[in-house]
């Protein structure tokens, strides 16, 4: 089996030793991914829109799309915010629902609101 590992860039990829994507066995594996950039979005909407840009992205650089999602978790410290990302998810995900997992702990910094890991088919 050929296994092909997709690194972003990120800085704590080589600091924890990871790929952000790994393709094996038919299917896209993501990490779990933040917001990220100079100006994070202090919102769960915003911080979770910014996130879903940069899974189409990375899907399409590994071959996949949105659509071949079948596995989502969602990570939030305040799991009382997570309702305000529904409509969001809902639309994104259309047609195409993934089975879904929502964990409420702590995050590696706290203006971190939501982190999502995604497994799509390739």
């Amino acid at each position: 089996m050929t296994i092909t590992r997709l690194k972003s860039g990120g800085v704590f990829e080589d600091k924890v030793g990871y790929a952000r994507t790994v393709i094996a066995g038919g299917f896209v594996f993501m990490s779990g991914g933040t917001a990220q950039g100079d100006d994070i979005p202090t919102g769960i909407v915003d911080q979770c829109a910014d996130i879903l840009r940069f899974i189409r992205a990375e899907l399409t650089r590994a071959g996949s799309d949105i659509s071949k999602v079948v596995r989502v978790t969602y990570i939030i410290p305040d799991a009382d915010e997570f309702s305000a990302c529904w409509p969001l998810l809902s639309d994104t995900f259309g047609d195409h629902p993934p089975a879904a997992t929502m964990i409420s702990c702590d995050l590696i910094h706290p203006k971190y609101k939501i982190e999502i890991e995604v497994t799509a088919l390739a």
